[in-house]
Order: C-alpha cells, then sequence, then structure tokens
C-alpha cells in the first residue's frame, strides 16, 4: 500500500514538473513571438522613412508633391486637441473618482456607477466616434473643429482616468485620512491636502497613459469627419484640423497610388512612436519620483 501511494505521489509529481516545463516554454515562445514581431515592425517603419525625417518635414504644410509634404499641420492639430482633452479629462476623471470613492455612500448606486465606468472602458473607440459626431458634430452644431474632436476623445479615455484614479485613491492609507479629521480638518481639507497629493503620482501615471491612447486614435476622428488633407494650420480650438494618425491612415492609402507616401507615412510614424515614448518615460518617471511609502 505504502509502495502504491509512493508510486502516485512520484507520477504525480513528474506530471506537475512536465506541466511547468511545458507552460514556461509556451510563455518564452510567446514573448519571443511578441518581441519579434515588433523588432520587425520596427525595423520595417524606421528603414523605410527615416531618411525623410528633416527640418523641413517637421515645419512644412501639407502638400500634393511628396517632396514638399510637411507634418507641421498635424502636429498643431495633435496639440490642440489635446489642450482641450487634458484639462477635461482631469477635472472630470479625477472629480468622479474622488465622488465615487468618498462622497458616495456604498450601496447598489455605487456598485452600478462602478460596474458601468468599468464597463465603459471597454467600449470599442469607433462607437465613442459614433457619439462624438451626433452630439458634439450635429446637435451642438460644431462642425469637425478641435473642440468637436477633444470632447470626442475625453469622453473616450474619460472612463480609463476614473478607475484609474480611484485604484489611485484607494491607494491612500485610511490612517492618514482618519488623522486630518481627527484633527479637525474637514473633508475638503483632507482630500486637498492629504488624499490628492498622497494620490497624485497613480493619477498622473494613469493619466498620460490615457493621454498616450488619445493621441494614437484613428477611429473616432475618422467617424466625426476629421480632414487629413488641410492646407492651413489650426491656431485654436475652433479650427479644423488633423492629427498625425490621421495623417498616417491618409498617407498608407494613397501609398497604393504613390508610392513615395508610403515613405511619408512611415516618418510620421516615427514620429508619433518618439511623442509616446516621451510620454510612457514622463508617466515612468513621475511614477518613480513622486511615490511615497507610508
Amino acid at each position: 500500500m505504502e509502495h502504491i501511494n509512493e508510486e502516485q505521489v512520484k507520477r504525480r509529481r513528474n506530471l506537475r514538473l512536465l506541466t511547468n516545463r511545458v507552460a514556461q516554454f509556451i510563455f518564452m515562445l510567446s514573448t519571443l513571438f511578441g518581441v519579434i514581431v515588433l523588432g520587425i515592425l520596427i525595423y520595417r517603419v524606421v528603414s523605410q522613412g527615416i531618411g525623410w525625417i528633416d527640418i523641413n518635414f517637421l515645419t512644412g504644410k501639407l502638400s500634393t508633391e511628396p517632396e514638399r509634404a510637411g507634418i507641421l499641420g498635424a502636429i498643431l492639430g495633435t496639440f490642440w486637441l489635446m489642450v482641450v482633452v487634458v484639462p477635461i479629462t482631469m477635472i472630470l476623471g479625477v472629480g468622479t473618482a474622488l465622488f465615487l470613492e468618498i462622497y458616495i455612500k456604498k450601496g447598489r448606486l455605487q456598485s452600478f456607477l462602478q460596474t458601468n465606468i468599468a464597463n465603459l472602458a471597454g467600449v470599442p473607440s469607433i462607437v465613442y466616434g459614433v457619439l462624438g459626431m451626433t452630439i458634439f458634430v450635429r446637435a451642438l452644431d460644431l462642425g469637425n473643429i478641435v473642440l468637436a474632436g477633444g470632447l470626442t476623445m475625453s469622453l473616450l479615455i474619460l472612463p480609463i482616468v476614473i478607475v484609474a484614479s480611484q485604484e489611485a485613491i484607494r491607494s491612500v492609507p485610511q490612517h492618514l485620512s482618519e488623522a486630518s479629521y481627527g484633527i479637525g480638518a474637514t473633508k475638503w481639507q483632507t482630500i486637498r491636502h492629504i488624499i490628492i497629493p498622497a494620490a497624485l503620482p497613480g493619477i498622473l501615471t494613469g493619466a498620460i497613459l490615457s493621454f498616450s491612447r488619445a493621441i494614437g486614435e484613428t477611429a473616432p476622428l475618422v467617424v466625426i469627419g476629421i480632414p487629413a488633407l488641410l492646407i492651413p494650420l489650426p491656431g485654436s480650438i475652433f479650427d479644423k484640423f488633423t492629427v498625425l494618425p490621421m495623417q498616417i491612415y491618409y498617407w498608407t492609402l494613397d501609398a497604393s497610388l504613390v508610392e513615395e507616401y508610403a515613405n511619408l507615412a512611415a516618418a510620421t510614424i516615427i514620429v508619433l512612436l518618439l511623442v509616446l515614448f516621451l510620454l510612457n518615460l514622463a508617466a515612468i518617471i513621475i511614477r518613480h519620483k513622486f511615490k511615497k511609502i507610508y
């Protein structure tokens, strides 16, 4: 009997070890596959577009001649878009997170709101484009200007900012708030001087990563009718505009007719990747610089 039990234990142990090795091998292959594909994409884009990046490309206007085309209009459009997106998303996102975590009572209403916000974070971006076209472009008659695009993008990333801000607020130790209330501080004073400073690194990290998504999105802007071939440069949030992803999209389509447009699209992808890399680097630096251990 003891011999049988030892054999069973040994067999099970060997099976677990084999399963562990197989799982480890599969995970390693998955990681290598992702790294190899990413490396091929980066190599293809860099080799195809790096030679087209110069001062004239970065500061020039759009042109029907590939050799004279530039992306200054798309860069300015992306800048003005974020001028709308950043304040609206931060104010509404952080305010909603504070309301759900501190002000509202725990119960069915709080659970209902929390569930729906989490579900909204997974809605496809093109749905937000349809919503932006219906409300901002048609109902409010804004047209395809920076303000309409910024409001649409704010709706897209707002659930993500709310969820990230909630997680940051929850990470603040409860005893800090209790100590603040204990010395006579009001709820708003506690939020302003204790909770927000302690949760700020997590809030900013989530917000910056969300802004990176907004900069790289194309589908919502295509739906609301943002043009790509726009010669005048945008100067305010009430002007028509284009952005870097839109320019990449249309130049990729035009590459079937004029081969040089593929090089312009690759060069624009490099610029966009550099912008996204800097934003993600800023998020990492903020997280480590302002992180406090309580």
